[in-house]
C-alpha cells in the first residue's frame, strides 16, 4: 500500500509530465535499518559517534558507541536518513562516518537515481503518512511504509537538473531564514540588555532589599496528593501553573481548573486578580524566580505546587514593578544562588522571602515600568514581523520543492529571483 501516493491520486491534482514515470521507492533505493546497539556500549567518548533520532538536527554528537559496528550501520556522507518515530524527519547526512541506531533507517541509490532528488521528493510523502497515522503516544513508521511509497520520477539528467536548481534556490531561501533567525535572537538580547540596565540602575540608586520586607501575605501551592490531575475539571476555579508564569507577563494558555467545591477546601492557596505570582522551579529557558501579575479577568484561582502567591505593601513596591524586577537578569542571577537541585533549579518559600529587589520610589518604579513596557512592545512587534517572514519563507521553500519535484515547471528556464520576492533583508 502506498498511502501518500493514494491520497494524492485520489485528489486528482497529480499530472504526470511527459517522460516521467511513477516508481516505488523500493525500486529506486536500498534501505538499511539502524542497529540495536546495547546501551552499555554508549558513552560520552568512544570509537564511533552514535546517531539517534534526537541527533538528526544537532550539530555535534553527545553519545559514542564502543565495540563492533556492523558495516551496514555505518553512515556516510550523502546517505538519506529517516527518523522512524515521531515526526518522520528526513536529512541528507553530511557529518562524516557515524553509527546508525535503531528506529532510524538509511537510503542509498540504485541505478539511474540521484539521491538528492529523492531527498527533496520524499518528505511530503512522509508528512502525509505522519498526518494520517493514528497514535496514542509516539507515531511509528515502518520500512515497508517507506519502500512501498511511490513518487513521480523524471530521467536521471532531469533529476540532476532539478536537484541542482533546488540546492541553489533553497540555499538562497535558507540564507535569508538564517538572517531572520539571527535578527530575532538579537532582538531578544536587546531587550535583555535594556531590562538588565534599568533594574540594575534602580538597585544601584535605591538599594537592594529582601522582598520579605514588603510581603504582607505569602503562600505556595498544594503538594503531593492534595492536588493531582485527577482533581482537574472542565470548569471551575483556575489553577495557575508554572507554564502560565512568563517573565513579567501572564501566559493565559493551557488552562486547568478544579471544581469550585474542592477549591473551597484549598482557599489558603487562592490567588486574586492583581496578586504577584512567582515561579519556584526553573530551567535554562524559564528562569527560576520569574514572576507576573494575576490578570483581572481570571476569576477564582489558586496556585499549584512550585508557584508562590505574594501580596506586597504596594505603598512601597508595586506588584507590576516587582514582576519586572524578579524576572530581570540581575535578580535571576541572585535567585540562582538561593536555589537547590541538580537538574531543574528550585527554591522554597523561605528562599523566596530572601530574593533581593530594588526599592526605588513609586514614581521611579512607574518610570522604569513605562520604559520596559515600551521596549518590549517595540521588540515584540519587530519579532512578530520576523516570525511572519520566517513562516512565509518556509511556505515558499516547500512550494518551490513541490512544484519542482512534480514537474510543474521547467527548471532549465525557471528563475529563482522571485523565490524571496517581497521579503527584504
Amino acid at each position: 500500500m502506498s498511502l501518500a501516493w493514494d491520497v494524492r491520486a485520489a485528489s486528482g491534482t497529480e499530472t504526470l509530465p511527459g517522460g516521467w514515470t511513477v516508481r516505488r521507492i523500493g525500486d529506486l533505493v536500498t534501505l538499511v535499518n539502524g542497529h540495536p546497539f546495547p546501551s552499555e556500549s554508549f558513552g560520552p567518548n568512544g570509537d564511533v559517534p552514535l546517531v539517534r533520532i534526537r541527533d538528526l538536527a544537532e550539530l555535534s554528537f553527545e553519545t559514542y558507541v564502543t565495540g563492533h559496528v556492523p558495516p551496514s550501520a555505518l553512515l556516510r556522507n550523502g546517505d538519506v536518513v529517516i527518523g522512524m518515530d515521531g515526526d518522520f524527519n528526513l536529512v541528507v547526512w553530511d557529518r562524516g562516518e557515524a553509527a546508525l541506531n535503531q528506529r532510524l533507517c538509511l537510503l542509498r541509490p540504485r541505478t539511474q537515481v540521484d539521491m538528492r532528488f529523492i531527498a527533496y521528493a520524499l518528505p511530503s510523502s512522509l508528512k502525509i503518512i505522519n498526518d494520517l497515522t493514528f497514535a496514542t503516544t509516539v507515531k511509528h513508521l515502518s520500512s515497508t511504509d517507506v519502500l512501498s511509497e511511490r513518487i513521480m520520477l523524471p530521467p536521471l539528467d532531469e533529476q540532476r537538473r532539478i536537484a541542482d536548481f533546488l540546492a541553489a534556490e533553497t540555499g538562497r531561501i535558507d540564507s535569508l531564514r538564517e538572517l531572520r533567525t539571527t535578527q530575532v535572537a538579537l532582538l531578544g538580547e536587546r531587550l535583555t540588555h535594556r531590562w538588565s540596565t534599568v533594574i540594575a540602575q534602580d538597585g544601584k540608586d535605591a538599594g537592594w532589599v529582601p522582598i520579605r520586607r514588603f510581603v504582607t501575605a505569602i503562600t505556595d501551592g498544594p503538594f503531593g496528593s492534595a492536588l493531582t490531575s485527577a482533581h482537574y475539571s472542565d470548569a471551575g476555579a483556575r489553577v495557575i501553573r508554572l507554564g502560565n508564569l512568563g517573565r513579567a507577563e501572564f501566559r493565559d494558555h493551557d488552562a486547568a481548573y478544579v471544581p469550585l467545591d474542592y477549591f473551597d477546601e484549598l482557599k489558603r492557596h487562592e490567588a486574586l486578580p492583581g496578586d504577584l505570582v512567582v515561579a519556584g522551579l526553573g530551567d535554562q529557558n524559564h528562569p527560576l524566580g520569574r514572576a507576573c501579575v494575576v490578570p483581572e479577568h481570571i476569576g477564582p484561582a489558586m496556585v499549584k505546587a512550585d508557584c508562590f502567591r505574594l501580596r506586597l505593601d504596594q505603598s512601597r513596591v508595586l506588584h507590576d514593578y516587582a514582576a519586572w524586577a524578579l524576572s530581570s537578569p540581575p535578580v535571576n542571577d541572585q535567585v540562582a544562588l538561593l536555589s537547590r537541585g541538580s537538574t531543574r533549579a528550585r527554591i522554597n518559600l523561605e528562599a523566596v522571602r530572601e530574593i533581593p529587589v530594588p526599592a526605588p520610589s513609586l514614581k521611579r518604579q512607574r518610570r522604569s515600568m513605562a520604559i520596559l513596557d515600551e521596549e518590549r512592545r517595540v521588540i515584540q512587534m519587530a519579532s512578530q514581523r520576523c516570525h511572519s517572514q520566517l513562516d512565509l519563507l518556509a511556505e515558499r521553500r516547500q512550494a518551490l520543492i513541490t512544484a519542482a519535484v512534480t514537474g510543474r515547471f521547467d527548471v532549465t528556464t525557471a528563475s529563482g529571483r522571485n523565490a524571496t520576492e517581497g521579503i527584504s533583508v
